[in-house]
């Protein structure tokens, strides 16, 4: 029989799945479960079934997501099946069991066609196949089990995994110069930060359903991003700004997809650190743990 109320985090070795386990232990409160993509595949429905006829968790924190942005345009079955379609599964799941659903969502659900950090009124409006997966597993997750809280969130980085702020460093200890596109706009995220707003919005007595933008304060483009990264660590490579048609992807990225914050402040009193202050720490625990 369980002693404390249970919460299970899918994805756990992703960003920001590591970043709530570290946090774990200050909220000792909880019990936890962290399961990675081998341990729970989401989108294998009968795992799902299996895993919550086990569990029964109180919470479920779905950190597991198809996250390649550019392989997404070929790979859009597959997209949609994590992003969205399990999703739905997930959410139903969470109704029949009575388990509060956080589901992480992105700013990519814009088309960018704005100089206004986007509300939760605005209407997506997904300019590329992961930015429309993740908007049907939105669509999906209120749907199922209206209850649901979702978390857009933006340019997430940690110490961990595939992100901007370490594929920097890698590159301006590598190249004398490294080029980064000025004209697309946004607001970093530091994932230790968004496991902080997640857990103190469990850890509070409210519940409030619905969809909830949070990211780092300020914005700032990609151009001015990595200018920080090389001052805060102190590296000596030259910051060159590109166009975006001067460096061609696959899929279309928002050229502004800042995220206003507002109603998850005032609706659960959370703190929101400034963007350089949060990669400053990023970058320092980064250079003491050698992550």
């Amino acid at each position: 029989m369980k002693n404390l109320p249970q919460i299970l985090i899918t994805g756990a070795n992703g960003q920001l799945g590591r970043a709530l386990r570290e946090l774990s232990v200050h909220f000792p409160q909880f019990e936890y479960v962290f399961l990675s993509r081998t341990d729970f595949p989401i989108h294998h429905a009968e795992m799902i079934d299996h895993f919550f006829e086990i569990y029964q968790p109180e919470y479920l924190i779905n950190c597991a997501a198809y996250t390649a942005v550019d392989k997404a345009e070929t790979e859009k079955e597959k997209a949609f099946l994590v992003n969205a379609r399990a999703v739905g599964w997930l959410a139903l799941r969470c109704k029949k069991y009575r388990t509060r659903f956080i589901h992480i969502s992105t700013d990519y659900v814009f088309n960018g066609n704005t100089t206004v950090p986007y509300t939760e009124e605005d209407l997506p409006d997904p300019i590329n196949v992961y930015g429309a997966s993740k908007y049907e597993g939105e669509k999906r997750a209120l749907q199922h089990h209206p209850d649901s809280m979702i978390i857009r969130t933006s340019w997430l980085y940690s110490c961990y995994g595939k992100n901007f702020v370490k594929t920097m460093l890698s590159l301006m200890k590598e190249k004398e110069e490294v080029r980064v596109v000025n004209d697309q706009f946004g607001s970093p995220t530091y994932a230790a930060d968004l496991a902080e707003a997640i857990m103190t919005i469990i850890s509070s007595a409210k519940w409030a359903s619905g969809i909830y933008h949070y990211c780092n304060s300020g914005v700032i483009s990609w151009y001015d991003f990595a200018l920080a990264i090389k001052e805060l660590s102190g590296l000596s490579c030259r910051i060159i700004p590109i166009p975006t048609s001067a460096y061609p992807t696959p899929a279309r990225r928002p050229a502004f997809s800042a995220l206003n914050m507002e109603k998850i402040i005032s609706s659960f009193h959370l703190k929101c650190n400034d963007w350089k202050t949060s990669l400053e720490k990023m970058l320092l625990k980064n250079k003491f743990y050698d992550i």
